[in-house]
């Protein structure tokens, strides 16, 4: 508003600058008033009447922009419309909002277009935040929403809110699955480490037992209680099937 009045004011000085300057030539041409006195030089010589030249020149400069101002104003016009179009349809968009959100709390029950149409322009005349809203704003902002009455349904509050809980549901299943994985992969790990170190010590150990079996074959032969294993021959009550075997008990060798 206020570049507005402060464009008004602008063309309203200018308007009268040039009516003026045009008025001050004319009384000048016709001798009733004195030329503009310039003093100015060109080329080393002063030109004579450079101040009638020069408000001529001035006279003819702001008439011509004159005729430029009906345009501008047709501009500040368009400006203004389109303002006032951009200010009417975030109205109407908010109008809407309001009626689009009333409409999915189920909270009109008409059928037909007529009534439908007029429940909820009487529900947006009531609304405390709309109140200051022009009808017929109000009245589109009605038929929107009567158009729209079945994504209003498809998209109403009550399914949106059990939506809602059933994915919050599934989130809870899915976050309950993922602990739980969890703790079965550390019980997993868990074991294959518990079954490496078992396998390691059992390593360990066979590995003992073979080294201490070489040893004691190793020493027994010195202590002389060494046992050979002597096969003559085949066994004839078995068909030849079992060998005959004895144990020879070596005698302890005698002290050097």
């Amino acid at each position: 508003m206020f570049q507005y009045l402060l464009q008004r004011l602008a063309f309203a000085i200018f308007g009268l600058a040039a009516l003026a300057l045009t008025v001050f030539t004319i009384m000048a041409a016709t001798g009733q008033l004195a030329w503009l006195e310039i003093p100015l030089n060109y080329n080393g010589q002063p030109v004579e009447n450079a101040g009638m030249y020069a408000q001529i020149g001035l006279t003819v400069l702001a008439i011509g922009i004159c005729f430029f101002i009906p345009t501008n104003r047709r501009i500040m016009q368009l400006e203004n419309s389109h303002r006032k179009f951009s200010i009417n349809m975030d109205d109407v968009a908010r109008a809407y909002a309001a009626v689009h959100a009333a409409d999915r709390a189920s909270t009109f029950r008409m059928s037909s277009e007529f009534d439908a149409v007029r429940e909820r322009l009487s529900y947006l005349r009531d609304h405390p935040d709309l109140s200051t809203l022009e009808p017929g704003l109000l009245e589109v902002a009605a038929q929107m929403s009567h158009i729209s009455k079945e994504l209003a349904t498809l998209y109403a509050d009550d399914k949106i809110d059990r939506a809602r809980s059933f994915l919050k549901q599934r989130q809870e299943e899915v976050d309950l699955f993922n602990s739980r994985l969890d703790q079965a992969k550390g019980i997993s790990n868990e074991m294959k480490h518990w079954l490496h170190e078992v396998e390691l010590e059992e390593s360990v150990a066979s590995a003992q037992l073979e080294r201490l079996r070489a040893e004691m074959r190793e020493v027994m032969p010195e202590l002389g209680i060494e046992r050979v294993v002597a096969t003559d021959g085949l066994n004839d009550t078995n068909d030849g099937r079992d060998h005959d075997s004895r144990i020879i008990e070596m005698q302890p060798k005698a002290a050097e």
